[in-house]
């Protein structure tokens, strides 16, 4: 199941420098994970500052 990014998004892009598959990108106003690349690895959860990644 892949990781979605919710709007507590703070845009500080920690979660795409943690990502092993590089399927996060900067989106409108937030971080977006492409779902069909996301191994759902969870990095991108252990290392945002405000728990905006979570499985969905």
């Amino acid at each position: 199941m892949a990781f979605k990014i919710s709007d507590e998004c703070i845009s500080c892009g920690a979660c795409a420098d943690g990502c092993p598959t590089s399927c996060i990108s900067e989106g409108d106003g937030k971080f977006v994970i492409n779902a069909d690349e996301c191994i759902s690895c969870g990095n991108c959860a252990d290392v945002c500052p405000v728990g905006a990644p979570a499985e969905e």
